[in-house]
């Protein structure tokens, strides 16, 4: 077999592998579209066939049902003071690794790493004990605290990686300038590596959004829930009430706002990881 086909054989075998992909991956999100119009028994007679009408009710009784007006505007404040956090730990923190060198510099680089492999779900039952010894339980800026300290190591890691890639011609043409350490983060710094900090603050938007466990466990009061927490409630409503129509419309009330802000942030998400993001 000659060099031409077997690159023309593997182009139509990666394309082919990427199609079938592509449909695995988007299948559930048109079957969840489908099954948010159509009625109780349309779901239960075959839940693979087409809706015979768009049920937009289904939508209106899951809103009321999981109270999701509030629980859109909990989850928001979350997400927002959990990113403002976040960025005011990790972009300084992702500077100094990238930046300077330091006694036990790369002692803390390691400790990053480790971290990545410690999740919140490890250490719920310590966390709980802590947030309640500190009277932080039914608190949402506390919950937000925890979530930007969940997300520090991973994104220090990806930021700094991509801070790397930053000239230092840049810094130094700064420091003639007469700019210290500060004035350096500020101007020339964050600026050039806005493509990363927009990544790793998509990255966690969408993951703080979508958080169950934390939230349900330290959130005990009904009125402060976020839509996570909401939708999970209702499941267990509608479950029992078989309105599987508005479950379904729940679901994808929660899902849309991750996809707006990956297809508005998706280019800078690309130029990150092309320019050397994820490199430590």
């Amino acid at each position: 077999m000659s060099e031409e086909l077997r690159r023309f054989v593997g182009r139509w075998v990666l394309r082919i592998l990427l199609l079938i992909w592509t449909f695995i991956t988007l299948y559930p999100l048109f079957w969840n579209i489908m099954s948010s119009h159509k009625t109780n028994f349309e779901i239960l007679m075959d839940r693979t066939a087409l809706p015979t009408g768009f049920q937009w009710d289904n939508y209106v009784r899951a809103w009321d049902a999981a109270n999701m007006s509030a629980y859109l505007g909990n989850s928001i404040f979350v997400v927002l003071l959990s990113l403002a956090l976040l960025l005011l730990f990790v972009i300084p923190c992702a500077h100094a690794l990238s930046r300077f060198k330091f006694f036990g510099h790369r002692v803390i680089e390691i400790l990053f790493i480790l971290c990545l492999f410690i999740t919140t779900i490890y250490i719920l039952i310590p966390l709980y004990v802590l947030m309640y010894n500190l009277n932080m339980l039914n608190n949402l800026f506390a919950l937000s605290l925890v979530y930007a300290i969940s997300g520090i190591p991973f994104s220090t890691f990806l930021l700094a990686g991509y801070m790397r890639t930053i000239s230092n011609e840049y810094v130094e043409a700064a420091r003639i300038d007469g700019a210290g350490n500060w004035k350096v983060l500020l101007w020339i710094i964050i600026p050039m590596a806005k493509p990363g900090i927009i990544t790793v603050a998509m990255l966690n938007a969408m993951g703080f959004w979508n958080e169950l466990f934390l939230a349900m466990v330290l959130l005990r009061d009904e009125a402060l829930h976020t839509l996570p927490v909401g939708v999970a409630n209702l499941f267990e409503v509608q479950q029992r009430a078989t309105d599987f129509g508005a479950l379904y419309a729940a679901l994808l009330v929660v899902l849309v706002p991750t996809a707006i802000i990956y297809l508005i942030g998706q280019k800078y998400l690309i130029g990150a990881f092309n320019m050397g993001g994820v490199k430590g």
